[in-house]
């Protein structure tokens, strides 16, 4: 069974295509113009499994924010593809992922009712400006992402930051703790089907 999807979208604002394989290894290649999203769906693809390419050209002149929102509403789209009628699956995924000083929590489940709950950031993490190459991200992207790929990949997830100081690790320490209860969900159940899963445990 192959869990993969190629989707392409089209907009004043961006021109974004994604493909994933949810039964890879890590592999990425990623260029969205903003240089710290590229690195957080790296994190995401490398440990949720799942294989990702993503390119998207966007107005980063105005800012990225539509180059970020337009990529996840994609991916968002892609995984839901790539899953299929998700028989088989665990459905749940738990993990809770330390970053140095940062501590999150992100829970999933494919329920096939989109539903995002994010919460416990510092205190004026939504107005830090985190930069490297292209546009800056702006912290208040972080909760949009999850709402915007919960919606569109039909996902029930909870993120909960339950401590943290610098900027980069508390973003990162959530696209890493999603990253890996999404793998444990969408990992085959052996009970289910009779047949080893390919993902592996957390």
């Amino acid at each position: 069974m192959s869990r993969t999807a190629k989707i392409e979208r089209t907009t004043k604002e961006s021109g974004v295509l994604v493909e994933v394989d949810l039964d890879g290894t890590g592999r990425s290649d990623v260029s969205t113009g903003v240089g710290f999203y590229d690195h957080m769906l790296d994190a995401f693809a490398r440990h949720a499994l799942v294989d990702l390419v993503v390119q998207t050209s966007g107005d980063t002149h105005v800012d990225a924010h539509h180059s970020v929102e337009d990529t996840a509403i994609v991916l968002g789209q892609a995984l839901r593809e790539a899953l299929g009628d998700k028989a088989g699956i665990r459905r749940f995924g738990d993990a809770t992922v330390p970053l140095d000083e940062a501590l999150v929590q992100a829970v999933v489940d494919v329920s096939g009712r989109p539903y995002c709950v994010h919460t416990g950031e510092p205190e004026g993490q939504e107005y830090v400006a985190i930069g490297g190459t292209g546009a800056t991200y702006m912290g208040s992207l972080t909760r949009h992402v999850f709402e915007t790929i919960s919606f569109h990949a039909h996902l029930a997830l909870h993120v909960r930051v339950l401590g943290g100081r610098d900027p980069h690790h508390v973003v990162e320490a959530q696209f890493k703790a999603f990253a890996r209860a999404f793998r444990d969900a969408v990992a085959i159940d052996p009970r289910e089907t009779g047949v080893p899963s390919t993902k592996g445990s957390l």
